[in-house]
């Protein structure tokens, strides 16, 4: 006899599948959960509260101890939620990732995030034993778990601030980095048998690594080509392109055993700086999906943790992130950064910017995947450390910045290039703003230089369209559409940055013209 598949589910007593009734509610809650995160950014903005902390109490005050009463305890699925989170959250990080700030200071990052971690979790891991009475497992697990700088927080804290660009490349090309091996040694900490050799789990990091990168640079460096000589039939699915590949990194880097995040940041990075057509509509499209991956991810660690068990992990997590804080980053910092001669102020600001926000709790979950003894206190350490340390250091930084003189005063302003492929014409349509503070304002036509084959066809100004005459004098507020054949878009590009930064003498006085003779 044929039963229906929803009658044997309930003959069972499972739970029925979810109906269209659920999905109404469902979208209601994350809806009005998606519009209180918004507007509590603004507030987290004025405040100078993280808005890492506002998500997390979301969650919280939704969870079995708050208002909301919502009891959930599912780490598996936030461990998964988490991971992809992070995919996105990295692939946008790295799309806004200039490759000329962090390529002087590429080798100091990547000792930061390899030698660095090591030191950082080998001084974390023996306070936690020593200190606080944990068992060496838990206690590695947790010196790995905080020993990452935090990709969200990062990105969100430091592009505020206006820092040297030495300081900015080598604090997000490590948070960039770092995730990677982290996530190797929390798994390794985490399985069932003892890590019996290290130089096997080195190892196994190292090549994790090269595979992850090779897949990344791989993949980001063929998209962004196809992007570049393949014209798509709409603008809207340029981001959606851009993304794609970017998740396309990080599945095919961990499928091939190699670190998927790894991938994902590089192969992001590669597409950032590729002057993709579309840019500024898939920058914005990356920078809402990243938000909206931040939002979910702490909501969903909020519920995940239980307010009432935390009283007794409070003195533990305060001890552990002192001596993070104070002994491990600074130590890190220092042996890591002295084979660069990195002045000491700038030392300093790093080893106070080693920001810790979701993804430590994320790794938190893994030990309670694999059923660690002692895991749930895992996570309720790495907790309280994470909120309370980033509730301390976060809004300080700017105080920091301005006390050490690293911060800079207000450069002329680049400008906005937008490109579009005419494939026809074997050519490209670039759209230009001139924003307030570029050094364009005053030139005129005739005095961009453009080179041969480029031409500024419109100008739109105060929304009125008109066409320039070589003598027409650009102004504040512009947009230009300017013609460019293929072999010189790049150099027409080019020359209309160094314009906006060095005005109509820009190729006169030594500054980069794009190609274009003086």
């Amino acid at each position: 006899m044929c039963v229906h598949p929803r009658a044997r589910l309930v003959r069972q007593g499972r739970d029925p599948p979810l109906t269209v009734h659920h999905l109404n509610q469902l979208l209601l809650v994350c809806s009005l959960v998606l519009l209180v995160a918004a507007a509590a950014v603004r507030i987290s903005s004025r405040s100078g509260l993280p808005s890492l902390l506002v998500y997390l109490g979301i969650g919280v005050l939704m969870g079995q101890d708050g208002v909301g009463n919502i009891h959930f305890d599912n780490a598996e699925l936030t461990q998964v939620i988490g991971y992809a989170a992070l995919v996105v959250i990295l692939a946008e990080g790295g799309l806004g990732t200039k490759w000329k700030e962090i390529k002087p200071v590429l080798p100091a990052a990547t000792a930061l995030a390899l030698a660095g971690v090591a030191v950082s979790v080998g001084v974390t891991a023996a306070s936690a034993h020593y200190l606080t009475g944990l068992e060496w497992r838990q206690a590695l697990i947790i010196g790995a778990v905080v020993s990452s700088t935090d990709a969200a927080a990062v990105f969100s804290v430091l592009r505020k601030i206006p820092l040297p660009a030495r300081v900015t490349g080598t604090l997000e090309a490590e948070s960039g980095f770092n995730d990677a091996p982290v996530v190797i040694m929390v798994v390794a900490f985490s399985a069932a048998g003892p890590v019996e050799h290290w130089y096997v789990l080195l190892g196994e990091i190292a090549l994790e690594l090269a595979i992850g990168a090779a897949v990344g640079l791989s993949v980001g460096w063929l998209g962004s080509w196809a992007l570049r000589h393949v014209a798509l039939p709409a603008s809207g699915l340029y981001p959606i392109a851009v993304m794609a590949i970017a998740v396309t990194a990080y599945a095919a880097g961990a499928l091939a055993h190699g670190s998927g995040f790894l991938g994902v940041y590089l192969a992001s990075m590669v597409l950032g700086n590729a002057k993709l057509p579309h840019w500024p509509a898939t920058r914005g499209f990356a920078d809402g999906l990243g938000w909206i991956a931040q939002i979910g991810m702490f909501v969903l660690l909020g519920l995940l943790v239980t307010p009432h068990e935390l009283g007794d992990d409070v003195a533990p997590a305060l001890v552990i992130g002192l001596v993070l804080t104070v002994i491990a980053r600074p130590l890190s910092v220092v042996a890591c950064l002295v084979p660069f001669r990195v002045p000491w102020q700038e030392q300093t600001l790093m080893s106070w910017a080693g920001l810790r926000g979701a993804v430590p709790i994320i790794l938190a979950t893994i030990p309670m995947v694999n059923g660690v003894d002692g895991s749930r206190r895992i996570f309720n350490i790495v907790f309280v450390l994470v909120v309370v340390y980033t509730l301390v250091q976060g809004p300080t930084l700017p105080w920091l910045a301005r006390k050490l003189r690293l911060g800079q005063g207000p450069e002329a302003a680049d400008l906005g290039i937008e490109s579009a492929p005419l494939e026809r014409l074997r050519g490209h349509l670039l759209s230009v703003s001139i924003p307030e503070g570029s050094k364009m304002h005053g030139v005129e036509i005739n005095e961009l230089r453009l080179p041969a084959g480029a031409a500024v066809t419109l100008v739109v100004r105060d929304g009125t369209s008109f066409v320039p005459m070589p003598a027409t004098v650009l102004r504040r507020g512009d947009e230009l559409l300017v013609v460019a054949t293929d072999p010189v878009r790049d150099a027409a590009e080019r020359r209309l940055r160094a314009v906006g930064k060095g005005g109509k003498l820009a190729g006169w006085l030594g500054a980069d013209n794009g190609g274009v003779g003086s």
